[in-house]
């Protein structure tokens, strides 16, 4: 049974940083390629980046380009998303999942309960 575990989120100032954590078991955590998506109000859950495997191989969408930053720790589960420079719209609510390696999309329609970003201009 996969469980994923999202932390980190808060309420920063346009400009400021975080880093969010996420916890995950159920897979083989260091065989699977892992990514961070969010979901803003109103809206449907976006992909933000992925980590292949091996932490060798990453992907953005354009809009955090630069900006963010996807690792992970295979010793300990967990993969992280360093952001900085945040701006309101990354307000969302951002959760992990683990991924297929060849296109990035969830491996399984099953999610944490996520963790809130909220970027006040």
């Amino acid at each position: 049974q996969v469980q994923l575990v999202e932390s980190g989120g808060g309420l920063v100032q346009a400009g400021g940083s975080l880093r969010l954590s996420c916890a995950a078991s159920g897979r083989t955590f260091s065989r699977n390629a892992m990514g961070w998506f969010r979901q803003a109000p109103g809206k449907e859950r976006e992909f933000v980046a992925a980590i292949s495997w091996s932490g060798g191989s990453t992907s953005y969408t354009d809009s955090v380009k630069g900006r963010f930053t996807i690792s992970r720790d295979n010793a300990n589960n967990t993969v992280y998303l360093q952001m900085n420079s945040l701006k309101p719209e990354d307000t969302a609510l951002y959760y992990c999942n683990f991924v297929y390696h060849s296109n990035y999309r969830p491996v399984k329609d099953s999610w944490g309960q996520g963790t809130q970003v909220t970027v006040s201009s």
